[in-house]
């Protein structure tokens, strides 16, 4: 088996043991991680990181989270190291109104310096969305770029304009969840999506309540191919060609 976790935050912040991490997850057909950035540390821990694993690649971005609060040079720090072999793209970023909608326009300034920066080195995105569907797709269509939609839990309607725009879906945890509506849209979708965990966020039923770690992707797979009655190789070859077409540099 040769699963993709798309998106993690493998950081020693979470983790105490990230060697342990990585070890469990490649025993349970978990091969490829991709580690994303949400601000000036973790972009700097991810390139010291990947540099020494051989199969760990990462996305370097600044959250939202931080739009208020970031320096110019965590920027320039991103410019700096987009044309690594193994930085995949410019993730996490974008738009999260759940807990601040006072710093919108910090929150889409510092979102179409990023989107520009991917334009200008030709890189793909990961886009974090909560509550900011409508600023999101408004942003993304006025620049010419392409990537994944970080844990995608929209509507079916939502989702074909990501994917008519060249994006494809994020898909961790959130479907296995028994309040999840997100399962529904399987069968639509199916062909558009890649797998991720989010670790340490967002673990997988039944083992909800405790850290998330990228072992579950297996999980995760396993989940989509019962719910479309496929078989888990199904899931896995049509997830791995879809980072091929985004993650460019993975296929050179």
């Amino acid at each position: 088996m040769d699963l993709w976790d798309t998106h993690c935050h493998l950081f020693q912040e979470y983790y105490d043991n990230l060697e342990k991490i990585l070890s469990e997850a490649n025993s349970n057909g978990v091969t490829h991680y991709i580690l994303g950035g949400v601000d000036i540390t973790s972009n700097q821990e991810i390139i010291h990181f990947i540099a020494s694993h051989d199969n760990c690649y990462g996305v370097l971005g600044i959250h939202p989270e931080y739009a208020s609060n970031y320096q110019t040079s965590d920027l320039e720090f991103l410019r700096e190291n987009l044309d690594n072999f193994k930085v995949l793209g410019i993730g996490e970023i974008g738009l999260d109104y759940h807990y601040t909608k006072e710093n919108k326009d910090d929150q889409k300034q510092l979102f179409e310096l990023q989107l520009e920066l991917a334009e200008k080195y030709n890189l793909p995105v990961v886009i974090h969305s909560r509550e900011a569907t409508k600023d999101t797709i408004d942003i993304l269509k006025k620049h010419s770029v392409k990537g994944v939609i970080h844990s995608f839990s929209g509507s079916l309607e939502t989702a074909n304009i990501y994917i008519n725009m060249g994006f494809k879906l994020g898909i961790n945890g959130v479907v296995t969840f028994k309040n999840s509506k997100l399962k529904e849209l399987l069968p639509s979708i199916f062909s558009h999506i890649v797998l991720e965990t989010d670790s340490p966020y967002l673990t997988p039923h039944p083992y909800r309540g405790q850290q998330n770690s990228p072992k579950y992707v297996k999980n995760i797979a396993e989940f989509i191919a019962d719910e479309l009655k496929v078989s888990v190789s199904q899931v896995e070859k049509v997830t791995n060609e879809n980072i091929l077409v985004i993650f460019d540099k993975v296929s050179h």
